[in-house]
């Protein structure tokens, strides 16, 4: 985020969506439960060339054998032609000099891949797998695998062309396959993995964030190498989740430039992209969210987290709490701080940073806009995933540019979606009530906010009364 100082679908009105019970995931209960590979899993139905017998290969192997278990019965309802199974599994270790997949050296190769020229799957089974499968659980390594089939399927139904389809485009076009397979698990059908749809399914989502691919590099344009930013991936991947296989035919350039809308993707030279958490900064947050919304008492500010748990009708949300009863945003600096420093973590990308700590603020300022608005209950479900649109709103005008009454500027860079994505998924305060209560999926949380980057107020309003 730079700071640069001068000192869903309706009908007849009514809101009809397979979101509209927050409590539902993609039209599943939202519930937490078992999550991985079942006890009672029978044998994999397929070998991997060079594996060491070990966990994550025989993990592996259950996967692609689920996943092909799935795709030859659901391929043929949707796609024309027969299915056509990955021709091999390949493993390999990259610390390893000597290892090959699609004709390429393995050695310091530390990803999981498709490859086009001969049809068959790979991936490093000593650090990537072993890294989401600590950090996610056996499902992660299920879900990385369910994208590399994605691009199998793809390119079998001819929706990914080998040399004309952007890497942009397939990616998101995998991602979506993936959650189409992924719906089928969480629906209790699979007879190898299990996968609830409240904390198992967060997981799923956390692990793609931490399998986020590059944003755009400066020169490179939509159709150049890229794979797109977490955020519309995880919207890629709901897609599919939702709509089943028939919606990942739409994935294209022009669905994704217009589905990206006005949001950067790319940093200028030179530029990281963070601002560090400090008083002016939170001040300059505020001032700038007068200045998009304008209400009529703008809240006011305070540092002293000692005076939340009095606010006499809300309960603190730490790190920032809105009191209606005062009509006063409290922040714990420091807490705030720790949210929005970014992670170091060397073995898996992660996304929390300035922007996730700047948009839990922001979703408090939200929640004066809501009053002012008149009728809005600001204690329920509904109220959290109000919020959740409303942040995502506040999003799209912070990308364009808002300049304060001080002669400040605020303007959202790339990553900043992501950010707030990932808090939505750790945290959940951005997708919280006037209490900081939210819905148990981080599915619902992002679909309401994505409800709101790409919408307006008005559309928040109409999807969560």
């Amino acid at each position: 985020m730079l700071l640069l100082s001068g000192c869903a679908r309706l009908l007849d009105g009514t809101p009809v969506s397979i979101f509209a019970d927050p409590f539902r995931v993609g039209g599943l209960r939202a519930v937490d439960g078992p999550t991985g590979l079942r006890p009672d899993a029978s044998p994999p139905s397929r070998e991997v060339k060079g594996t060491d017998g070990g966990r994550i290969d025989q993990l592996a192997a259950q996967s692609v054998s689920d996943l092909e278990a799935f795709w030859t019965t659901t391929y043929p309802n949707t796609f024309d032609g027969d299915f056509r199974p990955a021709k091999a599994l390949v493993s390999w270790d990259p610390r390893q000099p000597r290892g090959k997949f699609c004709a390429s050296r393995t050695f310091l190769l530390v990803n999981a891949a498709y490859c086009y020229l001969d049809n068959t799957i790979g991936w490093d089974r000593r650090l990537l797998l072993p890294a989401l499968r600590n950090a996610y659980g056996d499902i992660a390594v299920t879900m990385v695998l369910a994208h590399e089939y994605g691009h199998a399927i793809a390119r079998t139904a001819g929706i990914t062309k080998r040399r004309q389809t952007p890497t942009l485009v397939a990616e998101q076009q995998a991602d979506c396959l993936a959650g189409v397979y992924l719906r089928w698990v969480a629906h209790g059908d699979s007879p190898r993995f299990t996968l609830s749809t409240g904390d198992g399914l967060n997981g799923v989502l956390a692990a793609m964030l931490a399998l986020r691919d590059p944003l755009l590099n400066p020169g490179e344009t939509v159709g150049g190498n890229e794979h797109g930013s977490a955020f519309e991936r995880l919207s890629a991947f709901q897609f599919g989740f939702t709509d089943g296989a028939g919606s990942c035919r739409g994935i294209d350039a022009e669905e994704i430039e217009q589905r990206r809308g006005e949001l950067p993707v790319q940093l200028q030279q030179n530029e990281t992209g963070e601002v560090p958490v400090s008083e002016a900064s939170v001040q300059m947050i505020v001032d700038a969210m007068t200045t998009t919304f304008a209400p009529a008492e703008p809240p006011k500010l305070s540092f002293d987290a000692d005076a939340a748990p009095s606010c006499p009708d809300a309960r603190p949300s730490p790190p920032a709490s809105y009191c209606p009863a005062t009509n006063t945003i409290v922040v714990d600096l420091p807490a705030l701080q720790t949210m929005g420093t970014p992670n170091e973590d060397q073995k898996l990308a992660t996304l929390s940073g300035d922007n996730t700590a700047y948009s839990a603020l922001i979703s408090r300022y939200l929640q004066r806009v809501q009053i002012e608005h008149g009728g809005l209950v600001l204690d329920n479900a509904a109220a959290a995933l109000r919020t959740a649109c409303l942040t995502g709103v506040a999003t799209t005008r912070l990308s364009q540019g808002v300049e304060t009454t001080n002669g400040g500027k605020i303007t959202l860079t790339a990553g900043d979606l992501d950010e707030a994505v990932s808090g939505l998924l750790t945290n959940g305060l951005a997708a919280g009530d006037v209490n900081g209560e939210s819905v148990p999926a981080g599915f619902s949380r992002i679909d309401a906010y994505r409800t709101g980057v790409l919408g307006d107020f008005d559309r928040c309003l109409q999807r969560f009364p």
